[in-house]
């Protein structure tokens, strides 16, 4: 048995809409429909250029079924952060700039790897690598 590589992140928001405004219009990712039984109106899948589906946005409650459910889960709150593979640097610093959101850059230096990290409106921290070829 081996891990092939990672499938998705499942990402729990009291604002769905904002949630996939961020995906889409930073990251370029497209939302789509969740497979039935679950609800479009309450779970997002965000898919990348390739087909997949790196984000599932959840509102709290969708995947058990209990819609009275209005607060975000503590159980899962050890995970620190979401590192994603980019290409174009330049590009994604300057869009975040231009959306005025608030941002770091890093650069490892020993091994040539660009960083920038930015917060979802989750409070999700994401961070973007640019591997030497992808800058």
């Amino acid at each position: 048995m081996k891990v092939n590589a990672l499938d998705h992140v499942n990402i729990q928001t009291l604002d769905l809409k904002a949630t996939i405004n961020f995906y889409t219009d930073v990251l370029d990712l497209e939302a789509r429909d969740p497979p039935p039984p679950l609800d479009p109106k309450l779970v997002q899948w965000m898919y990348d250029a390739e087909g997949r589906a790196i984000f599932h946005l959840t509102t709290p409650g969708s995947l058990s079924g209990d819609n009275a459910v209005q607060e975000l889960p503590r159980e899962t709150g050890p995970v620190h952060h979401v590192a994603l593979s980019c290409t174009d640097h330049d590009a994604m610093a300057e869009r975040l700039v231009s959306l005025g959101l608030e941002h770091r850059l890093n650069h490892v230096t020993a091994i040539d790897l660009k960083q920038i990290f930015v917060r979802d409106p989750n409070g999700v921290l994401l961070e973007l690598n640019y591997f030497p070829g992808n800058h």
